[in-house]
């Protein structure tokens, strides 16, 4: 059983790259044609973490808010200084455009759908709205409230962020739940903003960080998946 009482909130946020959708498998599909046409053979675990260091450096690059297509536009470039090629800008349109390709996990959808019949959904993403927008039609199930870097002018983990899904969700601080993939991006600053934290920890089992920087953050919950967290919803309930 969760030591949380999940069935006191009201208001279920998720940050949806990671968590909802597979924006590993998704990275790498789209990279890999980029690998191929400039004779790469790094390995998946390279590729991730050297996305996940160039993505940190663009969004905290302090030269002012870029949307998030312009933001991958740029973290290709900056792999490419570290993996040994020059992308073109074909390349990095194709790249910007993945998103929307990225897949749903297999337990999304059906998790998300029990989770809204306790509380409302909220998204909030490092990501532009039409992006998400096609995320969505992806997991399947219409959110409550979308969040997104692109209408609050910054990037996770930033504090501003967490200020605006507090100020906007319409239900008390304490009755929110912060569910996310990653330490970094999420679980710290939303425990830094009194929120309650649960960590889907996809990666549970794999060596490494993968796409996100590392980050020693304390969730209130840690979970392997979203349907784990249904469950003791569910359980909580019975």
């Amino acid at each position: 059983m969760s030591k949380i009482d999940l069935a006191s909130f009201r208001m279920f946020s998720f940050d949806c790259y990671g968590t909802l959708i597979d924006w590993e498998a998704g990275l790498l599909e789209a990279l890999q044609p980029i690998c191929d046409q400039h004779g790469l053979a790094w390995s998946e675990d390279a590729l991730l973490s050297t996305f996940g260091a160039a993505e940190h450096v663009v969004e905290a690059g302090g030269k002012g808010f870029l949307c998030y297509r312009e933001a991958l536009s740029r973290v290709l470039v900056e792999m490419g200084k570290t993996l040994g090629f020059h992308p073109d800008a074909n390349e990095c349109a194709r790249f910007a455009a993945s998103v929307g390709n990225w897949p749903a996990f297999a337990d999304s959808e059906a998790s998300l759908r029990e989770l809204q019949s306790h509380g409302q959904l909220t998204i909030l993403s490092n990501v532009d709205n039409d992006l998400f927008a096609e995320s969505e039609k992806r997991l399947g199930v219409k959110f409550d409230h979308v969040f997104t870097a692109q209408d609050i002018g910054s990037y996770k983990p930033s504090s501003r962020n967490f200020d605006y899904l507090i100020e906007n969700a319409g239900v008390p601080r304490n009755q929110i739940l912060h569910v996310a993939q990653s330490l970094f991006h999420d679980v710290a600053p939303a425990n830094a903003a009194g929120l309650t934290t649960v960590w889907v920890n996809r990666r549970k089992g794999k060596a490494g960080d993968g796409a996100t920087p590392e980050s020693n953050a304390k969730p209130d919950l840690e979970v392997p998946d979203m349907a784990t967290l249904a469950e003791l919803l569910r359980a909580t309930l019975r």
